[in-house]
C-alpha cells in the first residue's frame, strides 16, 4: 500500500498492470479447445496455469518468437520438512518451541543442494532458455516462447481477461518427473510485465501536502462548538496526529524500548532524505534520537519501473514506517530494505535479503494488493520465504488493507495479499482515542463515513456520507484456514465462501484511522519550487503494520528471544485482558462516534479555501468489529500487560 497523504489505500503494488501484448499473438491460429494432462515422465507444477486461463477466453497460441522471462523456484532439500519445522518452532505448545535455526543451518537443511541446482539448470538450458541469474531461492531465465514451451511442456496462449490479452499456459506448467522433488513452482509465464534493464535515477521528495486544522491535541481536546451536530452531539476536531507518547501509553510500552532487536521495513525504492528527516522529526516530537548505526538502508544496485510504480510516492511510505517503528520502539535497530521496483520478483528478493542474512528479527510490510490479483505460484514462492523466515526465528507482518471488504473497490468481496497468507501477521486497522495524560480511552474499528459542511454551514451534506476507506479484512478463497485460527475464527467467517473453512484476515490490529492517526515528518516538494521538511497527519493499515511490528520489538526485548512466526502465540492468547477487544461502540451500542476534519482545497494552504466534512468511526464497508475475533481488528489491539507476557 502507498501513501495517499490523505490515508492510506490498496493501489496494486505488488504488481503492475499488464500491457496488452500487442502483436505477441498468431492470431490466425484457431483457439485451443481445454487443455490435455500433463504428460507422461513429467510432474505439474500446480498454480502455474491461471483461473482466467479459460477456453473460452483463449485468443490463440503465442508467437514463437515472443519474449518470456520466468523464474524457476526452487523447493529445496525438503519442503515437508520444513513446513513441519516452522510449524512447530512457532508453536508455544510446542516442545520445539524457539529452538531457531541460524540462516546457514536453514540452508544446510532446507537448501536446494548443488546437484539439484545443476540438475535444473541443465534442464532449462537443454530446453533452449538462458540462464540469466541464479541464488539459492530461483534460477531465472530467457528465451522465446518456443523454448519455454519445450521447457515447461506448455503451449502458450493469449487469453483475454477484461479488455486486455495476457499470455498464460493452455495447461499446467511441467518439469521433468525426476527434478519434481527439485522445484517449487515457476513464475513469469502468465506474462510477468516486462521491464526496461538500464538503470533507472530517483525522482525527487513527492508533492508536498498539509493539514489544515483546528486540531485537538489528544482526542476530545477541542470540541467543534460552532460546527452541526453529528450523531445528536458536538463532536471533537481530528487529532493533530498522534506521536511516539501517547501511541507507547495506549499500547502498554511498559518501559521496554526494543533494545537488542532489530526491525527491517521493505517497500520499493528508498527516500534520499530519510536519515535527516527520521533525525529531525525525532528531535522535534520527543522521541529517543538516534544512535550511530540505529537506521541503516539496504539498496538493490538499481532501480527499474520507477515512473510505472510511482517511486517517489513511496518515499512517504518508507518515512512512516521507519518513524512510526522508531515512535514506538526507540531503541529497537531499523533496516530498510528496498525493493528495485513495485513488482513481485523485487519485493521478493527484498524480503530474501532479509532472510538470507538474518537482518532484523521483525519484518513489517507495509504494501499488497487484492487476492483476485495474486496467482499460486507467486503465493508458494512467497510462502516458501515466510517458512524459512519462521525457522529463524523471523515474523513478518503486513497491512491488511484499506478499502475494507474491497466491495467499493473491486465490486467483490476479497482480502488483501500478501496478507492472506497463512505464514504472515495481518494487521488492521483501529480508530484510537488516547486523552489527556496519554491516557488510552477507547478504540473502534477503523472504516470511515465522510459527509462534508453544507454551504450555509447548518448541517452536514447526505450525513453520515459516503465510504472513504476502512481496515481490510475478510475469508481467503484460496488460503486454508491454519491451525491458529482453529477454535478462535467463528464459522460464520471461516466458511464465509462455502462449507470449508478459510483463512480469515487479520490477525491483530493498531491505529490506522487517518483521523486518529500518526503524525510523521517528510521533506516534500512544493508548489513555489522549494524543498523542505514538513509535518502531516496519516493512518491507513500502513501504519498499523510498523506500530504492530514496533510492539513485537518490545515484546521481545521482554522475552530475550525472538519471537519468529507470531501468529500461534498470539491466538494463544486470545480471550484474554492482554488484547484490548475492540468494537465499533465501545461507548455503547447507541453511541456512533465522529469527529470534525478541515483540509486545505489544494492540499498545502488556504489560497483555494477549505473544505469542513465530518468523518465516522467504526463504519467499514459490510465489516464490522465485535466482541471477539473479528474481521476488522481480529483478536483486538495489545493492552497493557501484553507487552510483558511474553517475559520468561
Amino acid at each position: 500500500m502507498r501513501s495517499t497523504r490523505t490515508g492510506r489505500r490498496t493501489l496494486g503494488v505488488m504488481a503492475a498492470t499488464l500491457p496488452l501484448l500487442t502483436g505477441a499473438f498468431a492470431l490466425a491460429i484457431p483457439p485451443a479447445q481445454a487443455a490435455g494432462p500433463v504428460p507422461g515422465g513429467r510432474a505439474a507444477l500446480e498454480g502455474t496455469q491461471p483461473s482466467w486461463a479459460t477456453a473460452s477466453a483463449d485468443q490463440g497460441t503465442v508467437a514463437p518468437s515472443a519474449k518470456v522471462n520466468a523464474r524457476v523456484y526452487l523447493a529445496g532439500r525438503d519442503a515437508k520438512g520444513l513446513t513441519a519445522y516452522a510449524e512447530s518452532v512457532s508453536d508455544p505448545r510446542s516442545s520445539a518451541y524457539g529452538k531457531y535455526l541460524s540462516p546457514a543451518e536453514a540452508s544446510l537443511r532446507f537448501g536446494p543442494t548443488a546437484e539439484q541446482i545443476g540438475a535444473v539448470t541443465g534442464w532449462l538450458r537443454q530446453a533452449g532458455l538462458t540462464v540469466t541469474g541464479s541464488d539459492q531461492h530461483y534460477i531465472s531465465v530467457s528465451g522465446d516462447a518456443a523454448a519455454a514451451e519445450k521447457a515447461f511442456a506448455t503451449q502458450l496462449h493469449g487469453y483475454r481477461k477484461g479488455d486486455k490479452v495476457y499470455r498464460a499456459p493452455a495447461r499446467a506448467a511441467s518439469a521433468p518427473a525426476d527434478l519434481a522433488g527439485a522445484v517449487l513452482t515457476v513464475t513469469g509465464l502468465d506474462d510477468a510485465p516486462h521491464r526496461s534493464a538500464h538503470q533507472d535515477t530517483l525522482p525527487g521528495p513527492g508533492a508536498g501536502f498539509r493539514n489544515a486544522g483546528p486540531f485537538s491535541t489528544y482526542f476530545g481536546s477541542n470540541v467543534a462548538k460552532t460546527l452541526p451536530d453529528a450523531n445528536g452531539t458536538k463532536i471533537p476536531y481530528a487529532v493533530k496526529g498522534y506521536t511516539g507518547q501517547q501511541l507507547r501509553a495506549a499500547y502498554g510500552a511498559n518501559g521496554y524500548t526494543g533494545q537488542g532487536v532489530t526491525v527491517a521495513i521493505t517497500d520499493a525504492y528508498a527516500s534520499p532524505t530519510i536519515a535527516q528527516d527520521a533525525r529531525q522529526y525525532a528531535q522535534r516530537n520527543g522521541d529517543k534520537a538516534y544512535k550511530a548505526d540505529q537506521l541503516r538502508q539496504v539498496v538493490p544496485a538499481d532501480y527499474t519501473a520507477t515512473q510505472e510504480c510511482d517511486a517517489s510516492g513511496w518515499y512517504g511510505e518508507e518515512t512512516l514506517d521507519v518513524e512510526a517503528v522508531h515512535a514506538v520502539a526507540p531503541d529497537a535497530g531499523i533496516v530498510y530494505v528496498a525493493g528495485a521496483s513495485c513488482n513481485d520478483p523485487d519485493l521478493l528478493d527484498a524480503l530474501n535479503k532479509v532472510v538470507d542474512s538474518r537482518l532484523a528479527d521483525i519484518v513489517s510490510n507495509s504494501w499488497g494488493d487484492i487476492e483476485a490479483n495474486e496467482t499460486p505460484d507467486i503465493a508458494a514462492a512467497y510462502d516458501r520465504t515466510f517458512k524459512l523466515g519462521a525457522v529463524e526465528g523471523i515474523g513478518f507482518y503486513f497491512s491488511s488493507g484499506d478499502n475494507g471488504d474491497e466491495v467499493a473497490n473491486t465490486g467483490k468481496k476479497q482480502v488483501d495479499t500478501p496478507a492472506n497468507s497463512a505464514w504472515v501477521t495481518a494487521v488492521g486497522g483501529t480508530s484510537l482515542a488516547v486523552g489527556k495524560g496519554n491516557a488510552y480511552q477507547f478504540e473502534t474499528g477503523w472504516g470511515t463515513l465522510k459527509a462534508p459542511l453544507s454551504a450555509d454551514g447548518t448541517s452536514w451534506t447526505g450525513f453520515p456520507g459516503t465510504y472513504t476507506g476502512g481496515a481490510g479484512g475478510g475469508t481467503s478463497a484460496t488460503v486454508a484456514q491454519p491451525a491458529y485460527q482453529r477454535g478462535v475464527v467463528p464459522d460464520s467467517l471461516a466458511k464465509a465462501n462455502g462449507t470449508a473453512r478459510m483463512r480469515t484476515v487479520p490477525d491483530i490490529a493498531a491505529v490506522a484511522d487517518p483521523n486518529t492517526g500518526f503524525l510523521v515528518g517528510q521533506t516534500q516538494s512544493w508548489p513555489d519550487g522549494s524543498v523542505s521538511y514538513d509535518e502531516y497527519r496519516i493512518g491507513g493499515t500502513s501504519l498499523a503494520a510498523p506500530v504492530i511490528a514496533g510492539v513485537q520489538a518490545l515484546a521481545q526485548q521482554a522475552r530475550h528471544l525472538p519471537i519468529g512466526f507470531a501468529n500461534p502465540a498470539i491466538y494463544f492468547r486470545f480471550g484474554t485482558p492482554l488484547y484490548h477487544d475492540v468494537t465499533d461502540h465501545p461507548l455503547g451500542k447507541d453511541r456512533d462516534l465522529a469527529v470534525a476534519r478541515v483540509d486545505f482545497a489544494n492540499a498545502v494552504d488556504a489560497a483555494d479555501g477549505l473544505l469542513t466534512s465530518v468523518r465516522s468511526l467504526g463504519k467499514d464497508s459490510s465489516l464490522a468489529a465485535v466482541r471477539g475475533y473479528d474481521v476488522v481488528t481480529g483478536v483486538g489491539s495489545p493492552a497493557p500487560g501484553y507487552v510483558s507476557s511474553y517475559r520468561w
